[in-house]
């Protein structure tokens, strides 16, 4: 099984918001995760928008998550590298 780390869509219409989870890569968009990392909110204020564990997620990159190009500029617009 191989994972990837990327947004799982939630909200209402025009409204939404975004988890950050480890899933399958064969899984469906909104399928079951495996485990949840943090939260995108994308009509927050600019300092509310992105929270992550990155204990978690460095982690996870190291047993061989792969991480999506979405998620990837997210980590780099809170200064976190892999």
């Amino acid at each position: 099984m191989s994972a990837s780390i990327r947004l799982k869509r939630f909200g209402a219409k025009k409204r939404p918001y975004y988890r950050i989870v480890v899933m399958d890569t064969r899984s469906a968009r909104d399928g079951k995760t495996i485990e949840e990392l943090g939260l995108y909110h994308p009509i927050e204020a600019e300092e509310k928008q992105i929270s992550f564990d990155a204990d978690r997620v460095r982690a996870w990159v190291d047993n061989g998550a792969k991480v999506s190009d979405t998620v990837r500029s997210l980590f780099n617009k809170k200064n976190f590298s892999l």
